[in-house]
């Protein structure tokens, strides 16, 4: 099995004078196993969407390095998948033409053209091909993204909170729709999220990250078999061991009353 991800002590600093540097990840050193669905959790603007870029190629660190499978990653490659946080599908094609785009671009649709229909219909969007984006619904756009960053068949797909502008059950119902093109696939996925319980439903691994400059708290290993139940009392576990890492569990005051 290929897509093993390591990271390599890495450091990345924006920025160029003193007083301007911003220090936005501090020595992230871990490895992703091959195979494995790993989110990364943390404070906003702590550095997960920094970090997922420098494993996408389309940032560099400043120090430290990001190796798939053993070789060092300098650039973007097909060998890794993006879904951003908004669909980004382009609104004059198709969806079929969207989903079709990238091996356009990469010069291979000719052989590759019957992966289309075939993501397409995996996402279950067979039917709407000659639909637009406008015509769709925010869920539709995104299992259309998905599709796009999947039927170039990379070995890593990265998500960058790619249904946090759905609804609760829309995003529920995605949620177990990554989980089935993972499981058919078998593509190591890293998602950066800022929902808890959406981090223990997916994960093999959670990565809690501390505030900027990111470092790494905690990997937390999600031992719960698939399908899990988001009430049994060890996915309620995790949730609240999580939630402490972050200082966001709460506390329960009490209350004096008199008569």
């Amino acid at each position: 099995m290929s897509g093993e991800i390591k990271l390599s002590n890495i450091t990345k600093i924006f920025g160029g004078g003193e007083e301007e540097k911003v220090v936005a990840l501090n020595g992230v050193d871990f490895t992703i196993p091959a195979g494995s669905f790993v989110s990364l959790i943390g404070p906003s603007g702590c550095g997960k969407t920094t970090l997922l870029r420098c494993i996408a190629g389309l940032e560099s660190p400043t120090s430290g390095f990001v190796s798939v499978d053993g070789a060092k990653i300098t650039k973007p490659g097909s060998d890794r998948g993006f879904a951003f946080q908004q669909a980004n599908l382009f609104p004059w094609l198709t969806i079929r033409e969207n989903v079709a785009f990238g091996l356009k671009a990469r010069h291979i649709y000719r052989e590759r053209k019957q992966d289309v229909d075939l993501f397409i219909n995996l996402v279950g969007l067979k039917g709407f091909e000659k639909s637009f984006p406008h015509q769709l619904s925010g869920g539709m756009n995104q299992r259309a993204s998905l599709a796009r960053a999947l039927v170039g068949h990379p070995k890593i797909l990265l998500l960058d909170e790619p249904l946090g502008a759905l609804d609760a059950f829309t995003r529920m119902t995605m949620q177990d729709e990554i989980l089935r093109l993972k499981r058919e696939h078998d593509t190591t996925m890293v998602m950066v999220t800022h929902d808890v319980d959406e981090a223990v439903y997916l994960s093999d691994y959670v990565v809690v990250m501390s505030p900027r400059p990111a470092k790494v708290e905690k990997i937390i290993p999600i031992e719960i078999r698939h399908p899990r139940a988001r009430g049994q009392d060890i996915f309620l576990k995790y949730r609240t061991e999580i939630l402490e890492i972050l200082d966001y569990a709460g506390k329960v005051q009490e209350v004096e009353y008199a008569i």
